[in-house]
């Protein structure tokens, strides 16, 4: 038998989806699910892109330009000066999805065994995009106990090697929420310049900011504007996953002529999604906004009950829509098993993602999870019902060995 490939083999398991199986089991037996694994948020996707979908009138579903359709990326130009990403329409190259874009720019600007510094917990995918590339991650774990703030800049020099091409981050931050201070970005700005690296940032969560500072995007930062490639969506803030659109921007000729072959490659980004992601653009002041303030309601009620809940931690995420949680447990990944495959409570019970899975450092994430807060407030607080009872009778539960060491006493 032919062997497979070395790249295939490194190739993480997704935190997210790899519980998939004991999930569709459980349904199978009659369980309600709440999934709070994965960022799919239950919020309708802005009428006007079902409209422009149903409203197709034409005759041959054509290829697209490669770079993406001219009046999406003309669209697209306008939104971004609305945040003062001052961008012109040449900067903007459409792709399918964030991840292409993540796995293009990493492609256009690694050698293999080229180095990219991440702080962690990241978003799992961004070591599989690397792998993909040939590229290693080197990852700066960030502390629970700090809120998830950015590591200390000593920590980043320290990974620094000739090999080192660039720095990731993810801002508002995927898996944490975390949301990037002007300091804390002006310091991997003076990074940036100093070794002349690429600053690869992830902005897909822009939308979602609860803080009363101003969002702080990586091309708001002067001196570094030829280093950074954005990576943009419209998954998150239209509710429109399945449509795989994303955009890659770079004011850099020669990133740009590069990732310009890799879609020649491919032919051309989703025409389908194009147009809906085009039509989310007009008029949807009102549905951003309404879709701002749920998940703003839906962040104070999910940390409100877990930190009620005996035992459990979260720190207050400032933007996106996820927290990492930390549990009484003794191994969050077969605890999420666990609730999948043997629990329940009042034939429900909760899927979420390990966040051990977030991180490459091994040890970390071990009584962390991730938990999207994509559900009604009904929902999630019956999933904060299923966690507490869950808790008390999970066989590596450290809240029953100490409601047993109290029973003893």
């Amino acid at each position: 038998m032919p062997s497979t490939s070395k790249r295939g083999n490194k190739m993480p398991d997704s935190p997210i989806r790899k519980l998939v199986g004991y999930a569709d089991q459980a349904k199978k037996r009659g369980v309600k699910v709440y999934h709070l694994n994965i960022g799919q948020p239950d919020l309708p996707t802005p009428q006007s892109a079902i409209d422009a979908i149903k409203n197709i009138d034409r005759k041959v579903l054509e290829y697209t330009p490669s770079e993406g359709i001219l009046s999406f990326r003309e669209k697209l130009a306008a939104y971004y000066h609305k945040f003062n990403i001052q961008v012109d329409i040449d900067d903007i190259i459409v792709t399918s999805g964030g991840s292409e874009a993540v796995t293009f720019a990493f492609m256009s600007c690694l050698d293999p065994d080229d180095e990219i510094i991440v702080p962690e917990p990241a978003y799992a995918n961004y070591e599989a995009f690397a792998i993909v590339a040939g590229g290693i991650i080197k990852s700066i774990p960030s502390k629970i106990e700090e809120g998830f703030a950015l590591p200390p800049v000593e920590e980043f020099e320290k990974l620094i090697t000739p090999k080192t091409k660039g720095i990731m981050i993810c801002n508002p931050n995927n898996p944490t929420g975390y949301l990037y201070t002007r300091e804390e970005m002006n310091k991997i700005r003076d990074l940036v310049k100093k070794y002349d690296l690429y600053l690869f940032s992830d902005e897909v969560y822009r939308e979602f900011c609860y803080t009363g500072a101003p969002y702080i995007s990586a091309f708001h930062l002067e001196g570094i504007e030829q280093n950074v490639v954005l990576v943009d969506s419209v998954s998150k803030r239209y509710s429109e996953c399945g449509l795989r659109v994303g955009a890659l921007i770079t004011k850099n000729e020669a990133v740009k002529k590069n990732v310009m072959k890799f879609c020649q490659a491919r032919l051309s980004p989703p025409l389908i999604g194009q147009i809906a992601a085009e039509a989310s653009l007009e008029d949807t002041e009102d549905y951003l906004m309404d879709s701002y303030n749920e998940y703003v309601n839906r962040r104070k009620f999910l940390i409100d009950g877990l930190n009620r809940i005996d035992g459990v931690y979260s720190p207050i995420p400032m933007g996106a829509f996820y927290t990492v949680a930390q549990l009484p447990v003794d191994d969050s990944d077969k605890f999420c098993q666990w609730l999948l495959e043997e629990f329940d409570y009042e034939n429900q019970t909760i899927f979420m993602a390990p966040a051990s899975g977030f991180y490459t450092t091994p040890g970390y994430g071990k009584d962390e999870v991730r938990i999207a807060y994509v559900l009604n407030k009904e929902d999630l607080g019956n999933a904060l019902r299923v966690l507490e009872e869950a808790l008390k009778v999970y066989p590596g539960s450290k809240v029953k060995k100490k409601e047993k060491i109290k029973e003893s006493k």
